[in-house]
């Protein structure tokens, strides 16, 4: 199902790029959706139905997209899954196209877990910290973990910064059992 998923997002991420469409506003419109969908089982059933008519789900999407100020581009984006019975692949079409968008425009996304809240500037700091790092720009994702005891843990890709209390407590109880 890669290829499936891959093949959908790639088109989308070429009408996004050749378009010339607000990434955030696009990707935000297809976040809305799919909560949507996920909140809403009987939406689902409903666009996921084989035996409803494709003009009468059309009209249920065009109602949403009405209704949610969508942007024609994601509309269309959202009638082709469905009229091509993709709308249960949808999630892992989204994280394709974010995963493509990224890679076209140069982004790096980071999770970023701290054992507090940051501040503004330190959100600032630490993104151009791991910018200098992976040499792209950087989509950071916040998140507090109090297990931490202090410091963060940065995720880029599948690489990951363990600058935490409790990464370095870690390390030193490795040393010493190894040592």
């Amino acid at each position: 199902m890669a290829s499936v998923t891959g093949t959908y997002a790639r088109a989308f991420a070429d009408v996004v790029v050749g378009k010339k469409l607000d990434y955030g506003m696009s990707m935000g419109e297809l976040r809305a959706f799919d909560a949507l969908l996920n909140q809403s089982d009987t939406l689902r059933r409903v666009l996921e139905n084989p035996a409803i008519p494709g003009e009468q789900k059309r009209s249920v999407i065009d109602a949403i997209a009405g209704k949610q100020g969508m942007m024609r581009e994601v509309r269309n984006f959202i009638v082709v899954l469905t009229d091509h019975r993709r709308l249960p692949l949808y999630s892992d079409i989204l994280r394709h196209v974010e995963q493509e968008l990224n890679d076209r425009l140069g982004f790096a996304e980071a999770e970023v877990r701290s054992a507090r809240p940051l501040s503004d500037g330190e959100k600032r700091l630490l993104e151009g910290q791991i910018t200098r790092m992976s040499g792209r720009r950087v989509r950071a994702h916040y998140e507090q973990d109090t297990s931490l005891l202090g410091g963060a843990v940065i995720r880029v890709g599948s690489t990951v910064y363990d600058g935490s209390v409790k990464g370095q407590l870690n390390r030193i109880r490795e040393q010493l059992v190894e040592g």
